[in-house]
C-alpha cells in the first residue's frame, strides 16, 4: 500500500482503493462543504463513510439526501454531532432530532419533491445547470423561483445540484470505481455518485478483476475513491411482520 492506494510491482498507483473509510475521506473533507449522500431510507446508506465523516469533526455541512436517516442511524449521526447546518431533502419523517433542530431554528431545511431532487442530482451530474418542472407550481416550493409558461402550462426553474463531496454505497465495485447496485439501494446512489466533484464509494464486495462493462450502473469515471465496507451490518428503520400461516391452513386453502 502507498498512501492508501494499491500499488503495482513498480510502486505506481494502480487503483482508487483505500483501506478504510477514514483514509478515503482524508484530505477531501472540510468545514462548510456540501455533501450529497446516497440511500433510500436506510437502504443503501454509506454507513461506514457517514461514521468516518462524523469522526472527522467537519462542521457547518450542507447535506443533500433523500432522507436524513433515523435517530442514531445513518445521517442521524451527523445531526447528533451537530455537524449539519442545512439540509436539502424530500422525506424526513423518521427522525425526531431532525424535527427538533428544524423547529428550534438550528437547522436550515430546503424541502425538495422527491422526483425533483432526483432530477436535480442527475442534472448536476451531466452538466445541466437548471431545468423547468411543473412539480411544485403554486405551492411554497415555488417561492422565489423563476417561472415560465410552456404550451399553456406553468413551470418553475430548479437548479442542478453539484456537491463538493458525494458518499455512496454499492453492492459490488472494482479498483477503477465501476459500481453495481442491488435492489432499493439503486434509487439515489447512482444519481449521488454523478453529482459530486469528488465521489467516494463504499462497496460490499470488491471485485478482484474488472466488472463486466455490460453490467455497470455507475462508471468509474464518476468515482475517485473506493473502500470495502468494514462493517456490513444493514439496519432496517422499521420491521413489519405478520404471523406465519400454519402449513395445514395453507394446504386447505
Amino acid at each position: 500500500m502507498n498512501g492508501g492506494h494499491i500499488t503495482d510491482i513498480g510502486g505506481n498507483v494502480a487503483s482508487k482503493v483505500y483501506e478504510t473509510a477514514a483514509e478515503a475521506l482524508a484530505e477531501v473533507v472540510r468545514d462548510g462543504m456540501t455533501v450529497v449522500v446516497g440511500g433510500f431510507g436506510l437502504s443503501g446508506n454509506p454507513t461506514n463513510l457517514i461514521r468516518a465523516l462524523r469522526d472527522s469533526g467537519a462542521k457547518n455541512l450542507t447535506v443533500v439526501s433523500n432522507n436524513m436517516g433515523v435517530d442514531g442511524q445513518g445521517l442521524g449521526l451527523l445531526l447528533e454531532n451537530q455537524q449539519v447546518s442545512k439540509v436539502l431533502s424530500s422525506y424526513v419523517g423518521e427522525n425526531k432530532l431532525f424535527a427538533e433542530q428544524y423547529l428550534n431554528g438550528t437547522l436550515d431545511v430546503e424541502f425538495v419533491p422527491q422526483g425533483t431532487l432526483a432530477e436535480r442530482m442527475r442534472a448536476g451530474g451531466v452538466g445541466v445547470p437548471a431545468f423547468y418542472t411543473a412539480t411544485g407550481v403554486g405551492t411554497p416550493i415555488a417561492e422565489g423561483k423563476p417561472e415560465a409558461e410552456f404550451d399553456g402550462r406553468r413551470y418553475i426553474l430548479e437548479r442542478g445540484i453539484v456537491a463538493d463531496l458525494a458518499l455512496v454505497r454499492a453492492h459490488t465495485g472494482d479498483a477503477e470505481g465501476n459500481l453495481r447496485y442491488r435492489l432499493t439501494s439503486r434509487n439515489f446512489n447512482p444519481l449521488a455518485a454523478m453529482c459530486g466533484k469528488v465521489t467516494l464509494a463504499e462497496v460490499e464486495n470488491l471485485s478482484e478483476g474488472f466488472l463486466d462493462p455490460e453490467r455497470i450502473d455507475t462508471p468509474g469515471v464518476f468515482v475517485q475513491r473506493v473502500v470495502q465496507c468494514e462493517d456490513q451490518t444493514k439496519v432496517i428503520e422499521q420491521v413489519t411482520t405478520r404471523p406465519r400461516v400454519a402449513e395445514s391452513v395453507m394446504q386447505e386453502a
